[in-house]
């Protein structure tokens, strides 16, 4: 751990930030481009609980201070903001409909994903980036993903979610191009369901 100004031991982000930025966000890519198929980010962290190691990766390799980012209150602890700060320089958002980016750790207890950022007709890109922290990517009721970059239709499986999570998704699908980006990380691994894929409950 490396020591703040402050005095607290602050954990370390990556060991080499620039080909590790690059090599997540090269996974980020592929996980955006082939929905639901799960990538490895092959990159050792140890970032302040509760964030798992793929999490971190995406904070580290997305957020900046251009991106506002939500914590969810299992991540909103005094250890993982002064984290954020240190190696993201990201700016905090207050409420949900309000960040870029929203790190869920407790996805069961996550409020409405039609209350966050689901962008405009005008700039639809400006919605929310959702980072779903999952307790398995191999277990869980799978759901049938179909869209871009996916042949035919791929089952993908995420523990941990709300109850009625995939039908909140599929709901927001007669809003696109407006809508939220899912990423979903757990141990090292991470997936994405973009808002161009349809859901099949």
């Amino acid at each position: 751990m490396a020591a703040t100004l402050n005095g607290p031991a602050l954990r370390p982000g990556f060991a080499a930030p620039v080909p590790d930025s690059q090599q997540v966000f090269r996974r980020v890519l592929a996980a955006m481009s082939e929905p639901g198929a799960v990538q490895d980010i092959a990159i050792a962290l140890t970032p302040p609980a509760p964030l798992d190691p793929a999490t971190a990766a995406v904070c580290l390799t997305l957020l900046d201070f251009e991106t506002p980012v939500w914590l969810d209150a299992a991540a909103d602890n005094d250890d993982t903001r002064a984290w954020l700060r240190f190696h993201c320089g990201c700016p905090l958002a207050g409420e949900a409909d309000g960040a870029r980016f929203a790190v869920l750790a407790r996805p069961e207890a996550a409020p409405p994903l039609a209350g966050f950022r689901l962008g405009s007709e005008a700039y639809p890109d400006e919605s929310a980036t959702l980072v779903v922290q999952a307790a398995s990517l191999e277990a869980g009721d799978a759901v049938d993903l179909r869209g871009p970059g996916i042949e035919d239709r791929r089952a993908f499986r995420a523990a941990g979610l709300a109850e009625d999570f995939w039908k909140q998704r599929r709901d927001l699908e007669r809003l696109f191009p407006l809508g939220v980006d899912l990423l979903f990380a757990s141990g090292a691994s991470l997936a994405a369901v973009p808002r161009s894929t349809q859901i099949g409950l």
